[in-house]
């Protein structure tokens, strides 16, 4: 089995989180691999091209080739692509999602305000604070585009999933993991009393891994 890590939009795999999992994955003699989405087909940062299609088929690329089954791990944007991947990917028999961006565009446009999506639209470039970096970065207004091509009524893939969601996250509201969940019976919804970056659940988050994953 392998584990595959998906970060979220602005993050990276030198994120906290991701740092923390591969550090218990690895105490357990087990290798939590970890995507960069920052990356475009050839390998060069390219932020402002970010798209869901281009991390779908960056996680395609990675896992087509082979047939060994694999656990998807994703936070955020990673917890979102995680989902429309395994929709295809047949070696994706679990799926454990991090304050998934279900419905993101309809919590995060208004958030941003009329007035700073018209200029995104018209100049094609949002400045958007990148943690992976450290810094600002652009973020191509093709990030939209591409997002509202995506219907997740039609994610109907069965297999088991973990949802972990804190119940005061101020980017994907809780309703969004609770609404997604409502629909699918293969999908097992946990609360947690934390914001979107989840940093005061990591230890619950690993707990709730083990069990799920059958970690002993």
């Amino acid at each position: 089995m392998r584990h595959l890590y998906l970060h979220g939009l602005g993050s990276g795999p030198n994120s906290a989180k991701a740092k923390y999992l591969a550090a218990r994955f690895r105490s357990r003699g087990i290798e939590l691999e970890l995507l960069d989405f920052n990356l475009d087909h050839a390998g060069d940062f390219d932020f402002a091209g970010l798209s869901l299609t281009r991390n779908i088929a960056q996680v395609k690329q990675d896992i087509s080739q082979g047939t060994e089954p694999v656990t998807l791990f994703g936070s955020s944007l990673g917890g979102l692509t995680a989902a429309w991947a395994a929709e295809e990917l047949l070696q994706v028999e679990r799926l454990v999602l991090l304050a998934p961006a279900f419905d993101f565009l309809n919590a995060w446009l208004p958030a941003l305000g009329e007035e700073q999506v018209g200029q995104w639209k018209t100049t094609g470039q949002l400045e958007y604070f990148h943690y992976g970096q450290g810094n600002q970065q652009s973020l191509g207004y093709g990030f939209v585009t591409d997002l509202q091509g995506y219907d997740e009524g039609e994610l109907s893939r069965s297999l088991p999933t973990l949802i972990l969601h804190g119940t005061h996250d101020e980017t994907v509201p809780f309703s969004a993991s609770q609404q997604y969940d409502a629909t699918r019976d293969w999908v097992k919804l946990i609360e947690l009393d934390s914001d979107h970056g989840l940093g005061n659940s990591v230890s619950r988050i690993w707990r709730e891994i083990q069990k799920f994953c059958q970690l002993g």
